[in-house]
C-alpha cells in the first residue's frame, strides 16, 4: 500500500511538471456574485472550459475570490468574469488584480462583467464601462465595425443575434470599439443610436476584451458567440 501511494505521489509530482512545461496558455474563469447571479453561469463555465480544451488552452474556474493573490495569480496568462456582479474583492485582492494586469496579463470580460465593482474606479476604467439598465431579451441587429480582430473576423458585417442588450455609462475614451447594437432594430435602447457592445485595448500594460453578450444559456451554445469569446482570448494572450 505504501508503494502505490508513493508512486502515485510521483505521478503526481510528474504530472505538474509536464503541466508547467506544457507551455499551453492557462486561463482563469471566474464567476463570483454579490448581486444578481444570471443563470447561465453554469452552461457557459462548462461550455468555455470544454472550448478552450479544444482549443489547447487550460482553464480552472472558481467563485473563490481568494484566489486574487500574487502566488495564485501568478499562475495563470489571464483572467476571464463570466458575469461576475457586485462588489467581489477586498483591498489585498484588488492590488494582487492589479499587478496582474499590470505585468502584461490578459483580462476577458463577458456580460455582466460590467455589472461589477462601482466603487472601485480603476475597475471601470479596466473593463471599460459600467452596466445601467436592459429591456427584455430580444433579437437585434449588431453591426460588425473591425472585421479584422480575432473575436470579429468570423461574423459578417451585420449580425443578427439574440441576447440582454445592456446599456452602459462611463464608456472609456481608450476603447477600440469592435460592434455597436442596432438601437433601431430592438425595443429599448437607450443610448441615444451609439451603442457599443464589444471592445477591446491596451491597459496598464495588459489587453483587455468586453463583450456584452452571454446574457442567456442559448448564446454560449451558439458557435459564433463561442468564436467571439475565443477569439477575444486570443487577443488578450497574444496569440495570432
Amino acid at each position: 500500500m505504501r508503494k502505490i501511494i508513493t508512486l502515485f505521489i510521483i505521478y503526481v509530482a510528474c504530472a505538474h511538471i509536464a503541466f508547467a512545461q506544457s507551455g499551453e496558455k492557462r486561463i482563469l474563469i471566474f464567476s463570483k456574485t454579490a448581486a444578481f447571479r444570471h443563470k447561465s453561469i453554469e452552461h457557459g463555465a462548462d461550455v468555455l472550459k470544454d472550448l478552450l480544451a479544444k482549443n489547447h488552452m487550460l482553464s480552472e474556474h472558481s467563485e473563490d475570490a481568494g484566489v486574487f493573490s500574487d502566488d495564485q495569480l501568478a499562475k495563470y496568462d489571464a483572467v476571464l468574469f463570466l458575469s461576475t456582479t457586485g462588489d467581489i474583492f477586498n483591498d489585498s485582492q484588488k492590488e494582487a488584480f492589479q499587478k496582474f494586469i499590470r505585468s502584461g496579463k490578459g483580462f476577458v470580460g463577458i456580460h455582466a462583467a460590467s455589472d461589477t465593482e462601482y466603487h472601485w474606479p480603476w475597475y471601470g476604467q479596466m473593463v471599460g464601462g459600467y452596466f445601467v439598465s436592459h429591456p427584455a431579451v430580444q433579437e437585434a441587429l449588431i453591426h460588425v465595425l473591425n472585421r479584422k480582430h480575432p473575436s470579429t473576423k468570423h461574423l459578417p458585417k451585420e449580425w443578427k443575434h439574440k441576447d440582454e442588450w445592456y446599456d452602459f455609462r462611463d464608456i472609456q475614451p481608450d476603447n477600440k470599439v469592435l460592434m455597436k447594437v442596432d438601437e433601431t432594430s430592438y425595443k429599448g435602447g437607450k443610448m441615444n443610436g451609439n451603442h457599443p457592445i464589444a471592445w477591446y485595448k491596451e491597459f496598464e500594460g495588459g489587453r483587455i476584451f468586453y463583450t456584452g453578450l452571454g446574457h442567456t444559456e442559448e448564446a454560449f451554445d451558439e458557435p459564433d458567440f463561442q468564436q467571439h469569446v475565443l477569439g477575444g482570448l486570443r487577443y488578450v494572450l497574444k496569440i495570432k
